[in-house]
């Protein structure tokens, strides 16, 4: 079992600067990488869950908390994908590669992006595991679930609220966030990832439907690519069932000379 370090990273300069909160388990490659979705932090069940999984075999883990979030500075409302993807960049060079990038809604479409810029750079990633990823979630879902009154605050404000159905408060969107993430759009054109690309969605999920990540798998031409559907499963996809289905699939992705330190976790 590897060392658990807390860090942080200084990032930006001027209205920019901000320091990102980064937990960092040492440990053997392929590292494992975790990325939150939208207001989630890196202490949540799936997170704490591949951390688990990365002590018991003893490789490195990297979670962290996307500026303006969780134990991070800045502030949520300066938050976009371009600001969120250079915070993955810096947090994801810490591990050693080539890693396994696990991605949570909209953290599986930040996963993408980093697997996109990870492959130009000649350093594809092992394997990338994909929760009910909110791909273009700016130009498709967002704007599918506004309303009349919140698209009239988005123009006369610049950012609207929206209540949260998991009761951690209001849920809040600054046109900022939207034209920057437009700017990301990953459907309409292959996706190209250089690894293994592994789909968990859950079938009565209200936030991203599985029409979604069907979508997805059609984007997804040149790379092995698989999709597991949990009938039952929610948005989060965290009850004990979940988090250990996600855990055998990232076993799945391990090479055959890596293996256990703990009992527990079986291939």
């Amino acid at each position: 079992m590897g060392s658990l370090n807390s860090l942080r990273l200084a990032l930006g300069q001027g209205p920019e600067a901000r320091q990102i909160a980064v937990e960092h388990r040492s440990g053997a490659a392929p590292g494992l990488f975790w990325l939150n979705g939208y207001r989630s932090v890196m202490t949540g069940a799936k997170a704490m869950a591949l951390d688990a999984l990365g002590a018991q075999r003893g490789l490195a883990v990297t979670r962290f908390d996307y500026s303006g979030d969780g134990q991070s500075g800045g502030t949520f409302a300066d938050g976009t994908i371009s600001r969120w993807l250079e915070d993955a960049e810096a947090a994801f060079a810490l591990g050693p590669g080539p890693q396994i990038v696990c991605g949570s809604s909209m953290g599986g479409w930040i996963a993408l992006l980093l697997a996109r810029r990870q492959l130009q750079l000649g350093r594809p990633l092992k394997g990338l595991i994909l929760i009910a990823p909110a791909v273009d979630a700016t130009s498709t879902l967002l704007p599918a679930r506004m309303t009349e009154a919140q698209r009239q605050q988005l123009d006369r404000q610049g950012f609207f609220e929206r209540d949260s159905r998991y009761g951690d408060g209001p849920y809040l969107y600054t046109r900022r966030f939207i034209e920057d993430g437009n700017r990301h759009s990953l459907f309409g054109q292959v996706i190209e990832t250089g690894c293994p690309v592994h789909i968990l969605q859950g079938g009565q999920d209200p936030d991203v439907p599985p029409a979604h990540a069907h979508k997805l798998m059609a984007h997804i031409l040149h790379d092995p690519v698989s999709l597991t559907l949990i009938p039952d499963g929610d948005h989060r996809l965290s009850r004990d069932q979940d988090l250990d289905l996600l855990q055998r699939i990232v076993l799945g992705m391990l090479p055959p000379d890596v293996t256990p330190v703990k009992a527990g976790i079986s291939a």
